[in-house]
């Protein structure tokens, strides 16, 4: 990668904190607000170094994938970073190993990257939970089935904030615990794969209870680290902390009362299900209404280290939805899904309500975004947001020509970026923006399928190929700087 490209916004992935940029031709546009931070992110299930540096544990979705998939190989490593100058990254601590002794080794790879990035000025964002759990404590108690994860979890975020957080100042917990507890245990998609009979191919599982669970045992998760973090460690080394959520913007598909209940439900079993406890200390009046007796309930003190549990609050936006009503209304208590009562569209009166990317869940609606932050704006309390994860996917097996003039994605990025000037000049308090993602790499269960990055990688050599999007974020960076 040339130097001047390596000067843009993102490294492994990137942040850059702006001055104002009168003049600019994308301030003129809406697209890069002044006060935003904006970068992309790199990620993966086995984001790994080089093959001296393959120090980790088994993971519950190294063990589940490795039966469907070739070797897993992701778009980056510590010697790829050299000679790129990046402004700020997001770093995926992985959480391999349950309890038992430190891997000093992997600390000190770990220790190596955070100081080669603040030696390169870059501001590391650390996260730690990307959909991962040691398998050992996965076989030990079923993972996040088991209350007892909530210790183990806590214990291995305090190590990270006692060890990392003289330099770390910026703190992720969970990125999208949704997906983690719906997917992994309502339909049995992603890891561990558990799902009730009816769902098909689970080995065990109960969709009616277990994500509920799950979410419950996440949520507590989070707000124990948070509450470490707070306690000992947030006053001394002048951090914060918060989560990643995903949010879809759920649209009804006609005026009708009965589709905006529908819209409505949507909202509060996606966002509102780990939104609505950490704002006001228990799950969305829907929810309990709905789901009954197989919701878990907060007692008064798990209240108490809730509510509140965090600085910030990542929202993971990239398309949009109709709901409508079904008739018959579908039946109740069968899963987390099916709970929803809601039906989904894609398209009203014939017409789509965006472009379709690759993905077949992708579609190109940014006014969806505006009214996804608008809701947290005006439902939550105006907290502060970061859009946190944001992109478009080409197909896995796109040439290199083919993939490197993704104009498509520029506009993309443009139409979504203007929506997020418009809520921050409505008053949303949103003080960042990454782009998903930096690299083409490993998309989780969608494997080498889709390619999301700005940089084209070949994942047999490992070499990275700019497209015309990383130009057009370092054209950007560039004229806000001056």
């Amino acid at each position: 990668m040339t130097r001047p490209l390596a000067v843009l916004l993102l490294g492994v992935a990137v942040l850059a904190y702006c001055a104002g940029a009168a003049g600019s031709t994308e301030e003129e546009h809406g697209v890069s607000p002044s006060r935003l931070e904006s970068g992309g992110w790199g990620e993966g299930v086995s984001r790994r170094g080089s093959s001296s540096e393959r120090r980790r544990r088994l993971t519950k979705w190294r063990a589940w994938r490795t039966r469907t998939v070739e070797g897993l190989v992701s778009g980056t490593s510590s010697s790829k970073l050299q000679g790129v100058n990046p402004i700020m990254h997001p770093v995926r601590l992985p959480w391999t190993k349950g309890s038992g002794k430190v891997n000093w080794k992997g600390v000190a790879y770990y220790n190596r990257l955070i100081n080669y990035m603040l030696k390169r000025g870059i501001t590391p964002y650390a996260n730690l939970n990307h959909y991962d759990l040691p398998q050992g404590l996965q076989e030990k108690y079923n993972g996040w089935l088991g209350h007892e994860v909530v210790k183990d979890f806590a214990d291995y975020a305090e190590f990270c904030f006692k060890t990392f957080g003289d330099r770390v100042r910026n703190w992720m917990t969970f990125n999208e615990p949704r997906v983690i507890a719906a997917l992994g245990y309502d339909d049995g998609y992603f890891a561990p794969g558990r799902c009730s009979k009816a769902f098909g191919n689970c080995t065990a599982g109960d969709s009616s209870t277990e994500p509920y669970i799950a979410a419950h045992n996440l949520i507590l998760c989070h707000a124990a680290a948070v509450q470490r973090y707070k306690a000992k460690y947030q006053v001394k080394q002048k951090g914060r902390i918060g989560i990643l959520l995903d949010f879809l913007w759920y649209e009804p598909l006609t005026r009708s009362k009965a589709d905006n209940y529908a819209a409505q439900r949507a909202r509060d079993f996606h966002v509102g299900w780990f939104m609505h406890p950490l704002v006001y200390g228990e799950y969305p009046k829907t929810m309990q209404n709905i789901v009954g007796k197989r919701l878990p309930k907060f007692t008064k003190e798990e209240v108490k280290m809730v509510k509140g549990s965090f600085d910030y609050v990542g929202i993971n936006q990239y398309t949009a939805y109709f709901m409508y009503e079904p008739h018959p209304a579908k039946p109740k208590g069968v899963g987390y899904q099916q709970d929803w009562n809601a039906g989904f569209a894609y398209e009203r009166n014939g017409v789509p309500i965006g472009p379709r990317e690759h993905s077949y869940w992708l579609y190109n609606v940014p006014w969806g975004l505006y009214k996804a932050v608008t809701y947290i704006k005006e439902h939550y309390g105006n907290p502060t947001v970061i859009l946190a994860e944001n992109g478009m996917d080409d197909p896995g097996n796109i040439t290199l020509p083919n993939g490197l003039h993704d104009t498509r994605r520029i506009n993309y990025f443009k139409g979504y970026m203007s929506e997020l000037k418009k809520t921050i000049d409505e008053g949303a308090n949103v003080i960042g923006y990454f782009a998903w993602s930096l690299l083409d790499n490993f998309e989780w269960r969608l494997g080498y399928t889709s390619r999301f990055g700005i940089v084209y990688v070949d994942f047999k050599t490992l070499k990275r190929y700019p497209k015309m999007s990383a130009y057009w974020f370092k054209q950007i960076l560039e004229r806000r700087k001056h």
